[in-house]
């Protein structure tokens, strides 16, 4: 008996150790969403880099050793997921994108695309789709790897490294001809070229394979197909062989009809889109990432001003292809293009994706869990036992207004708190 009772104490003690070895977070915001539905009076119980609990709080079992953060009036919700963004690119009004091809450095690209990672993760975008470094080759997957290494603050990446385009399509461009410009994408033709860039690119770390399946390099400018259709359904085919998905970036309809019929996983930007084409789109299970936040960034540059003046032709096309994509039922990610406009601005998409028609709830699927399933993301997207500690709280109900998720509180990423911003110390036990 006597031995008994020093192993029952030894093995007691033991556990004890155990549990407090790890590290035990209880958040208690108003509300919140968990991916899904919005929830009254729920806690979330933290476990190391993953989430142990989340429900009702008198439901929650903790130990004594968890730190308690009480956040009134806030919500709380999965990290935000950037659908496309550009780490190595900063706003055209600072400097244009072929200046920024052309004349800025790799190591100042890299150096700003470090602030750009920090400044997305802050925002609460606790992951992102990289959609081309724009000229600085395979740097994403180095700064991929920085993050994950952590070396640097930032968002779990997807990255597209150097995106291909058709010979001819892309820029910068020169009217000398003699002269040889870097490219902000690799160029590559046909079955043997397609096949060996797409190859190559995944050999130095895309996680996705990005095409142009269409640019301004028609007649006067105009936007045209680049890739055959044959040429885009060998892409998705070699990449698919690796388990990659295949992206483009698509402004034509008739563009999007060959990518549509390749069976791409998303199509960026999407302007030629249509009620025909959004069904298509719907019924092959292509989802729709619509970038509004980049096309009245771009208008604002030219001199545009918002509720002042009228909305230029651009806005009122993808303004138009929204109401249509919205009344399709196809599947729409949240992605801005950001690297158009600031990082860390990220939730401008957000906000107009709700100005533009979409019900905030279904807003906040599709940056959170829409964009999670759709990218192959797992474990996150969802407050849910057993998922990744990925989390942001905003001050209100982004619900009743959709605004409050620029007023960021709280940030954890893998379980970790990068940001807490006016929480009292007495609110912190």
């Amino acid at each position: 008996m006597k031995k008994f009772i020093l192993l029952f104490i030894f093995v007691l003690s033991a556990s004890i150790m155990l549990a407090q070895e790890h590290k035990l977070i209880l958040l208690k915001p108003d509300r919140v969403f968990d991916g899904q539905t919005m929830h009254m009076g729920w806690s979330v119980l933290i476990k190391d880099n993953h989430i142990e609990a989340a429900g009702e709080t008198n439901s929650i079992i903790i130990a004594p050793n968890t730190q308690v953060i009480d956040l009134k009036g806030t919500t709380l919700l999965p990290g935000f997921i950037e659908g496309h963004s550009h780490m190595f690119l900063h706003p055209y009004n600072e400097v244009k994108w072929d200046d920024q091809v052309l004349t800025e450095s790799r190591a100042e690209r890299t150096a700003r695309a470090v602030n750009h990672a920090r400044e997305t993760l802050m925002a609460g975008f606790t992951s992102a789709r990289d959609l081309g470094t724009e000229g600085a080759g395979y740097d994403d997957a180095g700064l991929k790897s920085a993050i994950n290494k952590g070396v640097i603050p930032g968002p779990r990446l997807l990255v597209a490294t150097r995106a291909i385009v058709a010979t001819g399509s892309y820029g910068p461009k020169s009217t000398v001809t003699e002269s040889i410009l870097p490219k902000g994408a690799e160029e590559a033709d046909g079955i043997d070229g397609l096949t060996r860039v797409i190859r190559s690119q995944i050999g130095y770390g895309a996680d996705v394979i990005k095409l142009y399946a269409d640019y301004r390099w028609g007649l006067d400018g105009t936007s045209e197909p680049t890739f055959t259709a044959d040429e885009l359904k060998l892409a998705v085919q070699v990449a698919g062989s690796s388990g990659r998905m295949v992206v483009v970036h698509s402004s034509t309809e008739e563009g999007m009809r060959r990518a549509i019929a390749a069976g791409v996983k998303t199509i960026e930007h999407g302007d030629g889109g249509n009620a025909e084409i959004f069904k298509l789109m719907k019924d092959k299970g292509i989802a729709l990432c619509p970038t509004l936040a980049a096309t009245e960034a771009i208008a604002s540059y030219r001199g545009w001003r918002k509720g002042i003046d009228p909305e230029t032709e651009n806005i009122k096309r993808k303004r138009s292809m929204f109401t249509a994509a919205l009344k399709s039922g196809v599947t729409i990610c949240m992605g801005g293009d950001v690297g158009v406009f600031a990082h860390g601005d990220n939730a401008r998409e957000i906000i107009l994706m709700a100005e533009y028609g979409m019900k905030p709830i279904e807003v906040l699927k599709s940056a959170t869990s829409v964009n999670a399933d759709v990218f192959g993301m797992k474990a996150l997207g969802l407050i849910k036992a057993g998922y990744l500690a990925d989390i942001v709280v905003v001050n209100g109900n982004p619900v009743e207004d959709i605004k409050a998720v620029k007023d960021v509180k709280l940030v954890m990423k893998n379980g970790v708190i990068y940001r807490i911003d006016g929480i009292l110390e007495s609110q912190i036990k």
